[in-house]
C-alpha cells in the first residue's frame, strides 16, 4: 500500500503563479539577434559618446544612463539612476524606470510623425561583455519607453571591468571601463544652456539629472 500526499490549491496557484510570472518576464526580454534585426541605428562616434557619459555620469555596478541625442549625435539631455538589486530584471519594470527619468529630463516627442531624437542607454554592470538576460531586458524596457516617450530606440552600451561594449553591434573597447576613473569635463553650463545649446556627448555640458534613484 502506497500512501501521498496531493498537493493543497494553494500550492498549485502559487506554483503556477511564479511560472506564469517566468513566462511573461522572459517574453519582455529581447535576444542580441532581435535587437540586430530591429534596425537600430549605429553611432557614429560611440567611444565618444561612452566617454562623455562616463565622465558626466560616474557610473558604477548596477547604474543605469539614459541619454538623449539629437539629428547629429549632439547630446540633449541625460539621467542616471541605480537599478533596484531587490528586483528580479524585468522589461516592464525597467521601461517603467527610463521612462520616468525621460519625463523628467526632456519633453515627449510624440506629436512629431517620426522621432528626430534617439535615446541610448549605458548600462554599468558586473560581469563580462557577454549577453545576459538582464541586458535583454533593458533592451526591452528601451525599446518601450522610446516609443512611449516619442523617441528613437537608440544603441544599447553595457560598462563593465572589460571596458564597453555597443551589444548587436560587435563594436566596443577597453576604455573607459567601470573600473576607470572618469576624465574631466570641460566648462559646465546650466540645465537650461544644456538643452538649448547642446554640446557633443563627449564635450562639456553637466548632466541635467545625476544619479536619481529610480522609483
Amino acid at each position: 500500500m502506497t500512501f501521498g500526499f496531493a498537493p493543497s490549491s494553494a500550492t498549485s496557484t502559487s506554483a503556477s503563479s511564479v511560472s506564469a510570472d517566468s513566462v511573461n518576464r522572459l517574453a519582455r526580454m529581447l535576444e542580441p539577434a532581435e535587437w540586430a534585426s530591429a534596425g537600430i541605428p549605429l553611432l557614429r562616434s560611440p567611444r565618444e559618446v561612452v566617454s562623455g557619459l562616463h565622465s558626466r555620469h560616474r557610473p558604477t555596478p548596477a547604474t543605469a544612463v539614459v541619454a538623449v541625442l539629437d539629428h547629429e549625435e549632439r547630446l540633449t539631455a541625460s539621467a542616471s539612476f541605480a537599478r533596484r538589486s531587490t528586483t528580479a530584471a524585468d522589461g516592464w519594470e525597467f521601461r517603467n524606470a527610463l521612462l520616468a527619468q525621460l519625463r523628467r529630463v526632456i519633453p515627449h516627442d510624440l506629436r512629431r510623425r517620426t522621432p528626430v531624437r534617439t535615446a541610448v542607454l549605458l548600462y554599468c554592470r558586473d560581469g563580462d561583455e557577454r549577453w545576459t538576460e538582464e541586458d535583454g531586458a533593458w533592451m526591452w524596457g528601451l525599446r518601450d519607453a522610446c516609443t512611449l516617450h516619442g523617441l528613437r530606440c537608440g544603441a544599447y552600451i553595457t560598462l563593465t571591468r572589460g571596458g564597453w561594449q555597443v551589444l548587436g553591434e560587435g563594436r566596443g573597447g577597453r576604455r573607459p571601463s567601470s573600473l576607470s576613473e572618469p576624465s574631466l569635463l570641460a566648462d559646465t553650463v546650466s540645465a537650461h544652456d544644456h538643452r538649448s545649446a547642446p554640446t557633443r556627448s563627449g564635450g562639456g555640458a553637466v548632466e541635467v539629472l545625476r544619479r536619481t534613484a529610480a522609483r
